[in-house]
């Protein structure tokens, strides 16, 4: 394997400009017409798919997708985008545009091409803003609050059609033309096109070359000529003839979450802000309570030396973790950066390892000897690490807190949930305080209590595993530390007074109560990874504070987010999102994301083949027992 193709890094397009357009160096072809690229779009891209009228229609709680073949400079999506802002209904509902790029722009090269038009420049600006690392792989990007949603995949299209679950209202063929870039016109992309278009679906295309109209026609388009723009005669522009456009989920639901810690309100917040009503039930007197109650939390990963499919679920969720929490810089995210410390000879072996086998950006992370490290991270280090400019770490409780105020959720706090039954097609949930709910889509975030509260008799393979943390004071440290350390142990700024240090994990107790052990765990632990940090100052770990709390891990140490499943079938509007370990603010938002993809009937964040992962029905080992259905009513337990 060369350089030149290690994963995960992609190759960027190869640009030369003429006359202050972009053209690609790979395929000879402008991204733009040189008249006026932007009324290029408008003309053969929104027109033709009439996208300016359709986008009034859009029901309250719908969505509109649009899916085109090549990003490009990312004109088409940000004429799209401002056409949307001008036609779209006042209600809540929300524009999909769904694209593939095989050799995205460098970031520099988008800012470039796409100041040629300053009257996108607001929406330029926020798209730069967000653009992701160039990383193979699907990337989601959320705007203006949610109504707009960029599925951006970078590689091949037949690679992203076949992972990628959608269904477009409207197709942009875009791309070079197809003398110059035949792999995107063959006859099996064209399946894909068909396969992943709605009822009544129209495309457009600036071409009008015959072998892609018939292709398109044998699909079931029924296509025409139509003149093109400027200085092209001609285009092709058609309709799948099968029936209208299918109606959008109803946000005429009752959907209840159970559990309100950091996946509960992540996936609350992103409901609610896609038009859905939400209620939020948690046993606390207050979100954030639980496993989200440590007064920090680090956004962290560890990356895995091959780039599998868990390596590229991790990495996915670390995009666009550091994406999402953006918004609460200085409130609750704090991106200090992260040093992930090569810490003991065997890890120095792995980070080498690492190095040797994959390609990263270095806005994702860079490797750094000991002096660099030491001035990152604020502290004298032994040895070096991997540095990740992004990282940081964040207030969980209060996030979780803030996440839950908003008009469409409905928080109820100290309602632990006693049972759960199924009845005519709903669920039925019995709380102790004697109040009760019926919800037509049920989503248990409870954390290590899920297992109690899940509908099935059939074995699980979840786990809780206790963690301490220790809360030292600042006179307690000889160096403040100016980012997140993690090695043996993880060690954050601190907040307030306090650095925040840890977590143990305790396989075999179960106490709630901080422990002097498992403080003398956490400090000696620390001591050897960061040599000479404590100053004589320390409190001894029978008297130093600290706090327990117990992550949700899976056999496979993956987290789990669908639809749950039992005995070969799914339990219809039933979801589970849970199995986070320690890594839930890292993979709390993008798994959120995709849950509420599913449960709005959208297109999906993850491709199918992480969505596989993540899947429920791995984690029950055998069918259920004393039923087909393997639904029971479940215990008594109180969602903490």
């Amino acid at each position: 394997m060369t350089s030149d193709t290690l994963a995960p890094a992609i190759e960027s397009a190869e640009l030369a400009w003429r006359d202050g357009v972009p053209e690609s160096s790979r395929f000879g072809d402008v991204y733009f017409s040189r008249d006026n690229g932007l009324e290029e779009t408008r003309y053969v891209f929104l027109a033709h798919n009439r996208l300016p009228e359709r986008f009034r229609s859009v029901p309250a709680g719908g969505r509109f997708v649009v899916a085109e073949t090549g990003f490009g400079t990312g004109l088409n999506f940000l004429a799209t985008w401002q056409a949307w802002r001008e036609r779209a209904p006042g209600h809540p509902c929300v524009l999909h545009f769904v694209s593939a790029e095989r050799y995205p722009l460098t970031r520099h090269d988008l800012q470039r091409a796409l100041a040629l038009w300053p009257e996108l420049e607001p929406l330029a600006r926020q798209l730069l803003a967000q653009y992701p690392p160039l990383v193979r792989g699907t990337h989601r990007l959320v705007f203006d609050q949610g109504r707009v949603r960029l599925t951006l995949h970078f590689g091949d299209v037949l690679e992203a059609w076949q992972a990628l679950t959608f269904q477009a209202n409207a197709w942009f063929l875009d791309g070079f033309a197809p003398a110059l870039n035949p792999e995107m016109w063959l006859e099996q992309a064209m399946s894909e096109v068909r396969r992943h278009s709605a009822p009544g679906a129209t495309l457009a295309t600036f071409t009008a070359v015959g072998r892609v109209r018939r292709a398109l026609a044998a699909q079931g388009f029924a296509m025409r000529k139509t003149p093109g723009f400027g200085r092209k005669r001609e285009m092709l522009a058609g309709t799948l003839n099968t029936g209208p456009e299918p109606p959008s989920v109803s946000t005429d639901r009752d959907i209840v979450i159970v559990g309100a810690g950091i996946a509960g309100t992540l996936l609350a917040r992103n409901l609610a802000e896609r038009g859905f009503p939400v209620t939020l039930l948690d046993a606390q007197p207050q979100p954030g309570q639980g496993a989200s109650g440590n007064r920090q939390g680090a956004l962290y990963v560890k990356l895995g030396v091959e780039f599998n499919d868990q390596t590229e679920l991790a990495l996915g969720a670390l995009t666009f973790g550091q994406r999402y929490y953006h918004p609460y810089q200085g409130r609750f995210w704090h991106p200090t950066g992260l040093l992930q410390l090569a810490w003991s000879p065997q890890e120095q072996s792995r980070q080498q390892r690492f190095l040797d086998r994959n390609r990263y950006p270095e806005e994702l992370l860079v490797p750094v000897d000991a002096e660099q490290a030491s001035r990152l991270a604020g502290l004298p280090v032994d040895t070096g690490g991997l540095w990740f400019p992004g990282g940081g770490w964040l207030t969980p409780s209060a996030l979780c807190q803030a996440l839950a105020q908003h008009p469409r959720i409905t928080l109820r706090q100290g309602a632990e949930v006693t049972r759960l039954t199924p009845c005519n097609g709903q669920w039925h949930l019995a709380c102790r305080d004697g109040g009760g709910l019926v919800a037509g889509t049920l989503v248990i975030t409870a954390g290590h209590q899920s297992p109690a509260l899940l509908p099935l008799a059939a074995e699980h393979r979840f786990k809780a595993i206790r963690g301490q943390v220790t809360h030292l004071p600042e006179p307690a440290l000889r160096h403040r530390p100016r980012a997140v350390v993690c090695g043996q142990k993880y060690l954050n700024p601190c907040h307030d007074g306090i650095a925040v240090t840890g977590a143990t994990f305790d396989l075999h107790e179960n106490s709630p109560h901080p422990s002097a052990d498992s403080h003398r765990d956490n400090l000696g632990q620390l001591d050897a990874m960061l040599p000479g940090l404590l100053a004589p100052s320390c409190p001894a770990p029978e008297t130093v504070e600290g706090r327990v709390g117990f992550r949700c891990t899976t056999h496979d140490y993956q987290p789990v987010a669908g639809p749950l499943h039992a005995a070969g079938h799914d339990l219809d509007g039933v979801y589970v999102l849970t199995g986070l370990g320690s890594k839930g603010l890292a993979y709390g938002p993008l798994l959120a994301e995709y849950l509420a993809d599913r449960i709005s009937g959208q297109p999906h964040c993850l491709p199918d083949h992480l969505a596989r992962r993540v899947h429920p029905g791995r984690m029950f080992r055998a069918a259920a027992r004393g039923g087909t259905t393997g639904i029971a009513e479940t215990g008594t337990s109180a969602v903490k």
